[in-house]
């Protein structure tokens, strides 16, 4: 098994090599594309190659004309099957922590929830992945068992409300429907996309909503139910609670445990400034 996985993980690392030249060999072909279309000429630049890149072009299919990347290998076959969850803690959580995990058990359907004892992460990362385990959340850190390689989607959680501090009614266990609000960059989509796969597809009568809300890359998540009483207009909208605040701190393709592993994403806060901004990736 250990071999297995290091002879899959240089593979994936290996395709995710080629990325960049993929990504260059699908703008020439796009550059002759239109000017095929436009009838221009070919770009003085690309006449050297043209004859081998329009073969290409006419061998090309819908599924081969865009370039795949490694985000598409890690949620290819996300669709195929519901997610699987492992919610764990750190060796010894606060008692707030732990009632915490025991809603989210509630919260993300087909989830299974351990005592973290005196485990370390590798060995629990290895036992999801043994027993078909989609993804382990750590709290705060999610991870995704794609095949190939752990992608590690790290967030700190603020302000953090119990429903035992509320009185916010039962907790339905139906597949609940998504709401992803002002996710629009390329980082926010990344992100939403790590949140989505969570959670299995909801039937259409589903009463059961669930929302992250992204705000100057804050990411608010609520828990509602909703009934009808009539029209359409006469909807009762009812908080169930947890209700708690994220903001991604980091994404790694790889475990904590891996220090060779890359960072495809860092949170700088230092570099949240109105002249350095435009060169730090947001959420929008």
């Amino acid at each position: 098994m250990l071999r297995r996985n290091i002879r899959l993980r240089r593979e994936y690392l290996y395709r995710k090599s080629l990325e960049g030249k993929e990504r260059l060999l699908y703008e020439k072909k796009r550059k002759i594309k239109e000017a095929l279309a436009e009838g221009k000429p070919i770009p003085t630049e690309l006449r050297n190659e043209e004859a081998a890149l329009r073969q290409e072009i006419d061998l090309e299919d819908e599924n081969t004309a865009i370039p795949r990347s490694h985000i598409d290998d890690e949620y290819a076959k996300a669709t195929e099957r519901d997610p699987k969850i492992l919610l764990t803690t750190s060796r010894d959580p606060s008692a707030p922590l732990t009632q915490f995990v025991k809603e989210l058990k509630f919260v993300f359907p087909n989830a299974e929830r351990i005592n973290r004892g005196g485990q370390v992460i590798s060995e629990i990362i290895e036992s999801c992945r043994a027993h078909d385990f989609t993804d382990m959340v750590w709290l705060y850190v999610i991870y995704h068992l794609v095949q190939l390689l752990t992608l590690n989607c790290l967030m700190w959680l603020l302000d953090m409300t119990l429903r035992t501090r509320k009185a916010m009614g039962t907790m339905p266990e139906a597949h609940p429907h998504l709401i992803l609000n002002n996710f629009k960059s390329k980082l926010g989509d990344r992100t939403a996309n790590i949140l989505k796969h969570l959670f299995p597809m909801p039937k259409p009568d589903t009463k059961r909503i669930i929302t992250f809300a992204n705000q100057s890359d804050y990411i608010s998540f609520r828990h509602h139910i909703y009934e009808k009483h009539g029209g359409p207009k006469s909807l009762e909208l009812k908080e169930i609670g947890p209700r708690f605040e994220m903001r991604l701190y980091q994404i790694k393709l790889g475990t904590v445990d891996q220090t060779e592993a890359q960072n495809e994403w860092v949170l700088k806060p230092y570099m949240n400034t109105t002249k350095k901004r435009k060169f730090h990736r947001r959420l929008t």
